[in-house]
């Protein structure tokens, strides 16, 4: 076939091409004259993650047969962004501003495209405006779909160190309440025997009444609560040297000394009471506060994993419909660390948050803020050394509320400092972030009118989000700022 008839083919093609089709028939037959039949076999790349457009001769590619298709890998697994078909067009467009791939392209099936080489670009722009036209709205509608897959790509990073965040947490807990639940079932065993052999004693009413007042101060408020390790290893000992002293059963100490019973207390009842009808007294007293003790327990790890679950239920926001309401940052700040605790405990960072008090809320999507706290309080605990610090401020100022998180890490290198909002740039290892995390988070504070900024020096690294305060009503959120164009052919 001479080029001449080539061309006609070609044109002829195009005029059935869905989407340009209907353009006119000179920029049709411009376009036929200065593009370039391509083929490609099924699996063939077309280009690859941070490529440069020209690696591989990529230009604008119309699509006249076949599928191609865009894999991004995030950190968790490659997946399919977009696809694309006979009728389509890809590849580098007119006005894009990135030049680097972020994925792989390749031909799904046997593909044949139309290839316009980008030095045609001027005189594309000036020749064919209709056609010019519509590469702009596919460029728009390609940068909605990717900025589209970064944010649900980067919320489920979110959500994942969320769920493991919870899986740590819950753990401590859910032993507790099965091993205080295993525990209690001996106890109230132990209690039924005791009662039984304190009742075989038989007491009179005066010594009645001094087993019920020894068992009031041993069922008041526990005492070994609040003490360290050291004040409660005193403690215990010096039960055990009066019920020594007192020939009684030493099994009771344990649980005597976790309840806010004195050597007084315990002097008065040995007033009334003593051989085995003092052990019995004793006995049946340790098992009532072994049983209260267990339900304290109980309660406590009960509470603990209802704070978790609560914590959760708030931080899900970013899984709801994005609708602005007025927003706790406290709150959603604290359930941020409530979660992200195991991970300071693993590496004994000292966390401190600093509230002002009667703090007002801003409008905002909440989940969006909580994906911020979410990536700048993650960052920040992987940034310090072992026995470093976190602090978090927030504070009104202004018409502002400011938030402040600070670390006491090795700070950003100089040299990093200029790309860490640029999409994609980490300095994480490969699997461990997707470089969208802070990208993403100064997108969702400059949706809400707010501004994220940062200072960093070895030692000291402070990032700042600063938002409008709720009474400047919902008029302070914005629409989503238009996205970067993704890079030729991805």
């Amino acid at each position: 076939m001479d080029s001449e008839q080539a061309r006609l083919d070609i044109l002829g093609r195009l005029r059935r091409h869905r989407t340009l089709g209907q353009m006119p028939e000179a920029e049709l037959s411009w376009l036929a004259a200065r593009g370039e039949l391509r083929r490609a076999g099924a699996g063939e790349y077309l280009l690859r993650r941070g490529e440069h457009w020209s690696a591989q001769g990529m230009g604008l590619e119309v699509v006249l047969s076949g599928r191609i298709a865009n894999y991004v890998d995030r950190s968790s697994g490659a997946h399919k962004v977009m696809e694309w078909q006979a009728g389509d067009l890809t590849g580098v467009l007119p006005f894009s501003r990135m030049e680097v791939a972020r994925g792989n392209t390749r031909a799904v099936t046997a593909t044949e495209t139309l290839s316009l080489d980008p030095s045609h670009f001027p005189d594309l722009i000036r020749e064919c405006p209709n056609i010019t036209a519509i590469c702009v709205h596919v460029m728009i509608d390609r940068a909605r779909v990717f900025r589209t897959s970064d944010l649900q790509d980067e919320k489920m990073v979110s959500l994942g160190k969320l769920s493991a965040g919870l899986a740590h947490e819950l753990n401590n807990p859910a032993s507790a309440v099965a091993r205080s639940a295993r525990l209690l079932q001996a106890s109230m065993a132990e209690a039924d025997r005791a009662a039984r052999a304190l009742a075989t004693v038989g007491l009179t009413q005066d010594q009645i009444d001094a087993v019920d007042r020894i068992r009031e101060a041993c069922m008041a408020a526990p005492a070994a609560v609040s003490l360290s390790p050291l004040e409660r290893a005193d403690r215990e000992d010096q039960i055990a040297g009066w019920l020594e002293d007192h020939g009684a059963d030493g099994s009771a100490v344990e649980a005597l000394a976790e309840t806010a019973v004195t050597l007084e207390a315990l002097d008065e009842l040995a007033g009334h009471l003593d051989g085995p009808a003092l052990d019995a007294a004793l006995d049946w007293v340790a098992a009532g506060c072994a049983i209260r003790m267990l339900a304290a327990e109980n309660e406590r790890a009960g509470s603990k994993i209802s704070d978790l679950v609560g914590a959760m239920k708030r931080l899900t926001y970013m899984d709801q419909v994005r609708i602005a309401g007025a927003v706790d940052v406290e709150r959603g700040l604290r359930d941020t660390l409530m979660v992200l605790g195991h991970k300071a405990r693993e590496k004994s960072v000292s966390v401190r948050i600093e509230v002002a008090p009667e703090l007002p809320a801003v409008v905002a999507v909440g989940g969006e803020l909580e994906q911020v706290w979410m990536t700048l309080l993650d960052n920040a605990l992987d940034a310090v050394d072992l026995g470093g610090s976190v602090s978090v401020t927030v504070k009104p100022e202004g018409r502002s509320l400011v938030v402040r998180v600070i670390d006491d890490g090795p700070g950003i290198d100089p040299e990093h400092q200029g790309k860490i909002f640029d999409p994609f740039f980490t300095t994480k290892e490969p699997g461990e972030g997707t470089g969208l995390g802070l990208d993403i988070a100064r997108a969702h504070v400059r949706r809400h009118r707010g501004e994220m900024s940062f200072d960093s020096r070895p030692g000291r690294t402070e990032f700042r989000v600063s938002l409008p305060l709720a009474d400047d009503g919902p008029g302070a959120l914005v629409s989503d700022e238009p996205a970067a164009e993704p890079p030729a052919a991805s």
